[in-house]
Parts: C-alpha cells; sequence; structure tokens
C-alpha cells in the first residue's frame, strides 16, 4: 500500500493487469492487510462527502478505484513462499491459465510487460516468464534461468528464449546466465500439482520456482526480455527512484517537480 506518487504499489499492478486484458483479479492477502481490499472496495461514506462538497474530480477518482475491476480475495494465513501463495489461489482459477503479478516490481512501458507475456502465451500457449538482464555482481538476489534463444519466436526476435533450468539466487560464479527472472508470470494450470509436489525448503517455504523446475520436466517454459524499466519498488533505493521519475514524467507535476530538484540545495 506504499504509494508511488499518489497510487499505492498495487494498483499499479492492477492497472496493468486491466490494460492486458485481464479481467478478474486475485489478491492474496495475510493478517493485518483489510486495507488492501478497502482500497479497491466502495467507501460510501466517503462518496457521500465528496459529492456533498460538489468535489467532482476526486469524487470521480474515488469511484474509479472501486469500479476498476472484479477483484476476489484468498488469505495467506502464513507467509510461506510465492509458490504457496500461487497455489492458494487454486479453487478460484481451477483449469484456466492466469498470470502473477508481484507488485513491488513496478515496470513502466509503452505495452505492458503482461500483455507481452500474453502475447507469447497466445501464440505458444505455453507458461511465459519476464526476463530481463541483471549485472554478475547483483545476480545472486534473482532466480536465474538457463535458457536458449527462439528465433523468430512469435514477432519477439532476439528477446524470446526456451527455458531449460533456473537457479535460485545462484552465487555469481555459478549462475548459469544473467537472465535473472521478474515478477511477471503467465502460467498454465498444471503449476498447481507442481508446486504440490515440491517439498519446502528454508523456513517451511514453498518457493515457485522450485514448482517451474518440475514443470520442466513435461511442459515447455518460455522467457521474455520485456521492453521496458523496471523499478524494484521493494528496495528503498528502488522506490526512490520510481517515486522521483513517475512524478518527473506526470503532466500535472513533471514541469514544477523539475523546476524545484533544479533548484534544491542541499547542505
Amino acid at each position: 500500500m506504499l504509494p508511488i506518487v499518489d497510487k499505492p504499489l498495487i494498483q499499479y499492478g492492477v492497472e496493468e493487469a486491466m490494460g492486458s486484458g485481464v479481467q478478474t483479479i486475485i489478491i492474496v492477502t495475510g493478517r493485518g492487510k483489510s486495507s488492501i481490499e478497502d482500497h479497491f472496495d466502495v467507501s460510501f461514506e466517503l462518496e457521500q462527502l465528496l459529492e456533498s462538497k460538489n468535489k467532482t474530480e476526486m469524487l470521480a477518482m474515488v469511484r474509479s478505484i472501486s469500479d476498476m475491476i472484479d477483484v476476489a480475495y484468498v488469505r495467506q494465513k502464513e507467509a510461506l513462499g510465492l509458490g504457496h501463495a500461487v497455489l492458494r489461489s487454486k479453487e478460484l482459477i481451477a483449469n484456466e491459465p492466469f498470470a502473477v503479478v508481484l507488485s513491488d516490481d513496478i515496470i513502466a512501458s509503452q505495452t505492458p510487460c503482461l500483455r507481452q507475456l500474453l502475447d507469447v502465451y497466445e501464440y505458444y500457449g505455453a507458461s511465459v516468464l519476464a526476463l530481463m538482464e541483471v549485472p554478475r555482481e547483483e545476480i545472486s538476489a534473482y532466480g536465474v534461468v538457463e535458457a536458449e534463444p527462439v528465433l523468430n519466436g512469435g514477432g519477439s526476435e532476439n528477446r524470446l528464449f526456451r527455458i531449460r533450468n533456473m537457479v535460485e539466487k545462484p552465487k555469481a560464479e555459478d549462475a548459469p546466465s544473467n537472465l535473472a527472472i521478474i515478477g511477471r508470470y503467465v502460467l498454465t494450470h498444471e503449476i498447481f500439482s507442481c508446486i504440490e509436489g515440491v517439498q519446502p525448503g528454508s523456513g517451511g517455504e514453498i518457493q515457485l520456482t522450485d514448482g517451474l523446475k518440475l514443470m520442466l520436466r513435461n511442459r515447455p517454459i518460455y522467457g521474455l526480455k520485456f521492453e521496458g524499466k523496471r523499478y524494484d519498488a521493494g528496495d528503498k533505493l528502488g522506490f526512490l527512484k520510481a517515486t522521483v521519475e513517475f512524478a518527473l514524467n506526470r503532466p500535472d507535476l513533471g514541469r514544477p517537480f523539475r523546476e524545484y530538484l533544479k533548484n534544491l540545495c542541499v547542505q
């Protein structure tokens, strides 16, 4: 719920999904996260107050959030890993393909990152992961893929890969490539049985990467180097960079904020 300029992180993820053609959102929540549900719900009292004060622009903004998209919620009672969180949505998703968006990865792009992945899925009918080249000195913070390029792959030449293996947070010298998995996935329903088939790791966590590795034995998985800029808003510096750059790109804020930064004197 931390805001980038004036919208919480999770709203950027929801808006990206909407812009990609997704019609239903499932949000995996936990204890103490009711503010997420409240954010996307109707706020009758606030709407009445704004209407009575004739604040039409703010009223329209509040209503646009509650009308944004159909949202369902499932609870993850314990933080037992990304694989476990995905598995919690199994009953709602059933046998449909679905996307996973980690909203602390903010991706600014002309075509939404998720839409780029969906285009590959629609061409191949297989799971697709978002990939990004990462400096070797930072590679140990990511899941990393071993992959081979796919030539003439569905209009994504030089950016599409067939994944052969993946390693979770390897040492730089052990990493099979510099292609890291970023928080966007399009997955087929077979991933659920694969997640159920893996053993919990450190701290009892069930990792999505382990489920994907099991899935690779019987199903192809592709990776796409997406076009766009990614901000790690789960990192303090990444959060600040996203806030500044998103503000500078805003039509209503960009010019005065840029002038402020030019004249800023820090002692």
